[in-house]
């Protein structure tokens, strides 16, 4: 019997070499694309060759949604099974704290429908990607849905310095759960941009919600009333374009003034620098300024590891075209991520047992940083559903 590479494509976002991507048997997901709306269980199942702007347009105009991606071309696989950060993640934590039901097809050949009596299995595949075979449905709890309410700021030069502040003073504050937030630095053409992101799960924004934001000088702004679907399209502006590319991930407590204006340092700095290499380089970083409580939607999971701290991600990515290069763009984004997690450390937040988020870091960040002390129970829960190890011939996270 052959041992034969394979890889299984859902959405194919993951900009880590083989992770969705191989040089033997490539499984493409892209004809499981079925959604079912189950209105007496308030559920939906989604196939997983689907994108989240596909379940939106079907979803959003008949009233119905559910926790998922923030721009179009994302997909629902390795998005869902990495957890998943949302728009509604204030309101309901992660996409994987959503998921009831997993339609399962395991190493051996066999079709497992995978819910919480599956204790064990139900743990891994919250946060566990494909280690225990590779699913094909999900099963999703649903919420009702109405028009949404959302502003995007944009602030170049000095405007920036006031929209930092701005933002730190936000995150102090108590805030209605249906608003999130969403901040992101871009640096090419030898030019820094801080875009914010403001959402509202209701069609009029409240009194008061946004307030720090709209006082700011900008360099330009825009405010969206409507459908649900059509604002995470809008969003996709945000998601670079497809060419060769690394992200990476750093866990952060509190999103204090010094560490949101630590991650506008290293976006410049690096993005400066690595235009010396590739002048069309393009370096973004964001951050999520979630609730304190946003974990607590969900039970025990593979990823996050830990719930007892709501720590929030915050991402690096790097785009270049020129050849020859790789090892420059590598390097930075490698010290990028180091150098914030120090930043968090002097601003005196407890980082030592933060695990980064699975879906931003680079492909051989240590199991053992990501998945802390659920690592061991993982690796029986594999051996016991794949003995062969059939699924260590895929790409992605191997425990």
């Amino acid at each position: 019997m052959t041992r034969t590479p394979f890889a299984v494509k859902g959405g194919g976002h993951s900009h880590n070499l083989g992770f969705s991507s191989t040089s033997g048997v490539h499984i493409s997901m892209a004809r499981f694309k079925d959604i079912v709306i189950h209105e007496d269980s308030g559920t939906v199942e989604i196939g997983a060759g689907l994108t989240w702007g596909e379940v939106y347009a079907h979803l959003v105009p008949k009233g119905i949604n559910i926790v998922g991606g923030r721009m179009d071309p994302v997909g629902v696989a390795g998005f869902t099974l990495g957890g998943g950060y949302s728009w509604k993640s204030n309101q309901y934590g992660l996409a994987v704290d959503n998921v009831v039901g997993y339609e399962l097809v395991l190493p051996n050949g066999k079709v497992k429908v995978v819910t919480d009596k599956d204790e064990d299995l139900f743990f891994g595949l919250k946060g566990g990607f494909n280690n225990f075979g590779i699913v094909t449905k999900f099963t999703v709890k649903s919420h009702k849905q109405t028009d949404i309410w959302a502003a995007s700021f944009k602030y170049v030069g000095e405007q920036i310095a006031e929209a930092q502040a701005a933002m730190a003073k936000f995150v102090t504050r108590e805030h209605d759960h249906k608003g999130a937030q969403f901040g992101v630095y871009i640096y090419t053409k030898g030019s820094l941009l801080f875009e914010i992101s403001l959402f509202y799960d209701g069609p009029e924004l409240p009194q008061g919600l946004y307030d720090e934001f709209f006082d700011l000088p900008n360099t330009s702004r825009s405010i969206f009333k409507g459908s649900y679907a059509a604002f995470v399209e809008s969003m996709s502006h945000l998601m670079p374009e497809q060419r060769n590319g690394y992200s990476h991930g750093s866990p952060i407590l509190h999103l204090t003034e010094p560490i949101i204006k630590a991650i506008a340092n290293e976006t410049e700095f690096w993005g400066e620098w690595l235009s010396k290499h590739d002048e069309n380089v393009l370096v973004s970083s964001a951050f999520d300024p979630f609730e304190p409580d946003y974990l607590t939607h969900g039970g025990p999971s593979a990823h996050p590891p830990d719930r007892s701290r709501a720590y929030l991600p915050a991402s690096m990515f790097i785009a270049w075209s020129k050849p020859l290069v790789e090892k420059y763009m590598e390097d930075a984004i490698r010290r990028s991520g180091e150098a914030l997690v120090t930043a968090g450390i002097r601003d005196g937040q407890d980082l030592e047992n933060a695990a980064p988020y699975v879906n931003y870091v680079m492909f051989d960040t240590p199991l053992e940083k990501m998945y802390g002390g659920g690592l061991e129970r993982l690796r029986e829960i594999r051996r016991e559903y794949d003995p062969e190890d059939v699924m260590g011939l895929t790409g992605g996270w191997k425990f």
